[in-house]
This record gives structure tokens, sequence and C-alpha cells, in this order.
């Protein structure tokens, strides 16, 4: 176990410190630039009224939002803080995990391909659950590698609070504690901690910090625990969800630094391996990897559902490379590996970077429609709509739409959700004296979600559309209806109050 962090940088090493500064720049550069995604919009509207949870996901990053907007207000750049400030110390814990369970020059590397990934630069920059379970998950991979090489069992309890902030981002922080948990089992350094009292103690922790989740689902009626616990797949066997599976990961990890990655677990798994601090990492990997293998032969896994895995996952990338720079791996694509792995992901950065600045791809463009290109003309008609028709607010039928009219709308025209009560069970019940007036129903879908409303109001006259572009191309089109005679019953909530 090697542990040179005070050797004086090469000038490759300095080389690559500048690349992973840069990298790191250009986060903080997008954040600024770019319009808020609905989903980061959403969780915005949760930082608005705090709880010990929520329908999706624990409250950590409604709390990380709030505090960001508490300094730079509700910009995108408020909204999105803490995750980048946080991406900063995930890049330092990786570099320093690596530094002790690889040696000095392979973690410059490990934090590197950390740093390339589409992944890390995508989930670090948006303010989603995402973000805070990842670099808690690179802040505790750090912990578990100071506890292998210091020996000093209060490390447990650093451990113990990491992972309970870990569950507080995202309920993915299980299959980290089940990393720790086959880490203790399976191997020999795991093993000897188990007479102690040192994991229970940082386990208990853990299941304290996360305590108040538990508590709020139990108010109401386990709804998160429903959700997310039941979405296991149920369908027979299928390859199709496993192929695109793989597919999203080689496109988010970079294709040679996921070849590089697997080749690293597979070594770090065998028994016996001389390298025995970096089986700690293959260890955290593989609960998590069981079960998306298993999930995505029966149905789809989200492309970012395995981002808390990339820490230890970059740790194993380099780990990958070390061993073909030594020559215990000469041949074949994973020899050649090294060589492609970070120009391509580089390109595949420089791509997705060119796109989401200026749009290089007009058609199609993802980008374009998951954020919020466009939404100024739009909010722009819909106060002008709204006052020609005399209306007192704004209801909507989607989570989508209401985050991101709540967000860029002026604040004096309310917008109120009236069908997904669920999703805001925090925020405040709508004033029924708005329905005494007409309101503007604004839609993506339609008049596929005029049914909705219809159960609410008599009258609902179609009076406008708009259209949301990027580059003068069509992203997305709203309707816009005039509605009135509110049948009585509650209006809905108003997340934004």
């Amino acid at each position: 176990m090697a542990n040179d962090t005070g050797a004086s940088l090469s000038p490759r090493d300095r080389a690559i410190v500048v690349a992973i500064a840069a990298l790191t720049l250009l986060r903080f550069a997008l954040g600024i630039y770019l319009p808020l995604s609905f989903d980061e919009a959403y969780y915005w509207l949760w930082s608005k009224h705090l709880a010990a949870s929520y329908y999706d996901h624990p409250p950590a990053i409604a709390y990380a939002i709030r505090l960001g907007t508490m300094i730079f207000g509700n910009t995108p750049i408020g909204v999105r803080l803490v995750p980048l400030l946080l991406s900063v110390m995930a890049s330092w814990a990786v570099w320093r995990a690596a530094a002790i369970l690889l040696g000095h020059h392979t973690a410059l590397i490990a934090c590197l391909y950390f740093n390339l990934t589409l992944m890390v630069a995508a989930e670090t920059m948006a303010a989603t659950p995402d973000a805070p379970a990842l670099e808690m998950a690179a802040l505790l991979l750090f912990m578990l590698a100071k506890l292998v090489e210091s020996g000093d069992g209060r490390w447990w309890i650093a451990i113990g609070a990491v992972g309970g902030l870990c569950l507080l981002s995202k309920y993915t922080g299980f299959f980290l504690g089940a990393g720790v948990l086959f880490w203790l089992v399976a191997t020999a350094d795991g093993r000897k901690w188990l007479p102690t009292i040192w994991p229970y103690a940082g386990g208990v922790l853990a299941l304290l910090l996360f305590a108040p989740v538990i508590w709020w689902n139990a108010q109401h009626d386990w709804i998160s625990f429903k959700f997310q616990f039941g979405r296991v797949g149920n369908g027979g066997w299928t390859a199709r969800y496993f192929g695109e599976f793989v597919l999203a990961q080689a496109a988010l990890a970079s294709p040679f630094i996921l070849i590089l990655g697997g080749a690293g677990f597979v070594r770090a798994s065998k028994p016996g391996r001389a390298a025995r601090p970096v089986t700690l990492c293959a260890a955290l990997l593989w609960p998590a990897l069981v079960y998306f293998v298993v999930h995505a032969t029966h149905d789809r896994v989200q492309g970012n559902w395995p981002s808390f895995l990339f820490p230890a996952f970059a740790l194993l990338a380099a780990y990958g490379a070390e061993e073909i720079w030594s020559g215990r791996i000469s041949r074949g694509l994973v020899a050649a590996s090294h060589m492609l792995a970070v120009p391509v992901a580089a390109l595949i950065l420089v791509f997705v970077y060119a796109q989401a600045f200026f749009g290089v791809v007009h058609k199609r463009d993802p980008i374009g429609r998951l954020t919020a290109f466009g939404m100024t003309p739009v909010v722009a008609a819909l106060e002008e709509t709204s006052q020609r028709e005399g209306a007192h607010a704004i209801i909507t039928t989607s989570y989508a739409t209401t985050s991101w009219l709540a967000f860029y709308l002026d604040p004096k025209l309310p917008v109120v959700q009236i069908n997904e009560g669920f999703r805001w069970l925090s925020a405040p019940a709508a004033d029924p004296g708005l329905a005494k007036a007409p309101l503007l129903f604004v839609t993506a879908r339609g008049e596929k979600s005029l049914p909705v409303v219809a159960a609410h109001f008599t009258n609902i006259d179609h009076v406008g559309e708009v259209e949301r572009r990027r580059n003068g191309v069509l992203i997305e089109k709203y309707d816009l209806y005039r509605v009135s005679g509110f049948r009585g019953g509650a209006l809905g909530r108003q997340p934004s109050r």
C-alpha cells in the first residue's frame, strides 16, 4: 500500500492537475450558464418547504439548494452552488483515497478519470439527489481508505456519519452500506473489525441520521419507500434493457475508462491479490452491480442510478491502467485502453459542453429538452395572456411544468398544481379564493390533460399556445386554456408559496 503523496510533481503530473482544474472550472461555468432542468426546479420547490423527506427522495438536496439560494438567490448558480462546491471535495477525496490505496501518481490518474466521466461532469453540476449521493460516496471511500491505512477504529464513526449523509441524499446509499458489509465479511482486512465495537457503532450512527426519513415515511403511509423500493422490475427476462444499461454506462463513463474499470474490478476481485487494499473498491461495487444487472434483465435501469459507484470505479480504472503499465496486462483491447481512455473521454466531454453552451446539434437537442432554454419568452407570453384573460393564477397538471413556471414566472402570478399533491406534501394548499376568478391552465400535453381539469372546472376554453425554442428550433409547445366554474373542494397545492 503506497502513500507517497508528498512526492514532488513531475511535468506529466502537473499537466494532470491543470486538466482536473480546467474540468472543474468548466463545471462551474456550465452551472452558471445553463438554465435549470425541470428536476432541478422541482427540487428547488422542495427547498421552499423543508421537510424530513419527500415523495421521491430523502431531503439532502432540498437543504443543499436552500443553503445555496440563501447566498445567491433564486438563480441557477444559487440552486447548484452546494453540489458544485462539494464536487471539489469529491475530487479531493478520490485523489486522497487513491493515494492511500494505489500511490501518488496513480492517484492523480484516478482523479482525472473521475473528472473526465460524463457521469461526474453532469451529476455533480446538476442540483439533483445524485450530486450529494455521489459526493458523499467519494468522502466515504476516503474514510474507508484512512481506516485501512491507519487501523484506527475511530474512523468507523466518521464512516457512519458520512454513510448517514449518503442515505439522506438518496436511497441508493443502502447499496454502499451493503458494499461495506460485504468488505467486512469477505476480506481479511474487513473481518478483523468484526470482533470490535467500531463497525457496529458506525452503522448505528448512520441509521440514527437516517431515522427522520423513516419517521416521515411512517407519518405518510410509507409513500416514499413504496415508490422507490417498489421499482424492482417485475417483467420477464429480456436482453433489451441490459444492452441499454451497458451502452448508457459506456457513454457516461466513456468506453475505454469503462474497460479499464472493468479490468481493475475483475483483477481486484480475485482472491489472494497482492494489492489487497484496492479490493475494498471492488467490494463496494459488488452489491449494487449485482442488483443493477438483475434489474436490467427485467426492466430499465436509468443511466444515472449507478452514479454513486463512480468514486470507487475511478480507482479501479486507475488500478487497471496501473496493471497495464506494470506489464501484468500486455495485450488485447484492455492493454490499448489506457492510451485511448483520456482522449476519447475528453472528446465526449467537448461535444457535450459544445452542445450545452452553443446547441451545435439543433434537432433532437436533449439538453434543450431537459433544461429551460427558451423559457423567457414563454413566461412573458403567459404573463401577458393571464392579464388579458383576467386570470389570477396558473394551474398545471405536470410536475415539470409546475416546477419550471414556479421558478421562472413572476412570483406575483401563483402556480397551483391540481393533481399531484403527493409530490408537494410539505407545501401549503392553494387559496380557494383564487378560483373565484378565471385561471389559466398551461399544459404541454395538449388535450390529453383536459379530463383532469374538467374534473375541477366547468368551463375550459382554448385561448392560445406558446412555443419554447432554442436556436429557432421548436423544443416544446404549451397549450393555454382559460378555465372557470370551479366545482368546489380542494383546489390543489401551491408549492411556490
